[in-house]
């Protein structure tokens, strides 16, 4: 099922539509203002890092460096906790896999 990306002739934004069929898909509508005067443009090409790609790139850092990127602190947590012979509570589980999914968790308020 793939995804295409339509530019509105109207609000000029992307919108991006999953058809099902192409033979039975409907016309694309704009997901921002409904209009129905869209233009089928090209997709760009995303390619995921894994978290391999990541540390490939950063390397691990040792004690006192910064991280380079956000998904390297995920490494360091899950090797704190094992070596207090602890498992990783869920709840930091799910923190780490959205860093490794490069979203950040919000100012310590927000948690």
């Amino acid at each position: 099922m793939p995804i295409y990306e339509y530019r509105c002739e109207e609000c000029a934004k992307l919108s991006s539509i999953l058809v099902r069929s192409p033979k039975s898909a409907a016309a694309p509508v704009c997901q921002h203002c409904g209009g129905t005067r869209l233009k089928k443009v090209m997709s760009r090409v995303v390619r995921l890092r894994t978290h391999g790609d990541v540390t490939q790139e950063y390397g691990i850092p040792r004690p006192g460096e910064p991280y380079s990127d956000p998904r390297q602190i995920g490494t360091w947590v899950e090797r704190r906790f094992e070596s207090y012979g602890m498992e990783v509570p869920e709840e930091t589980r799910r923190m780490i896999d959205a860093a490794r999914d490069g979203e950040l968790p919000g100012p310590a308020g927000d948690l």
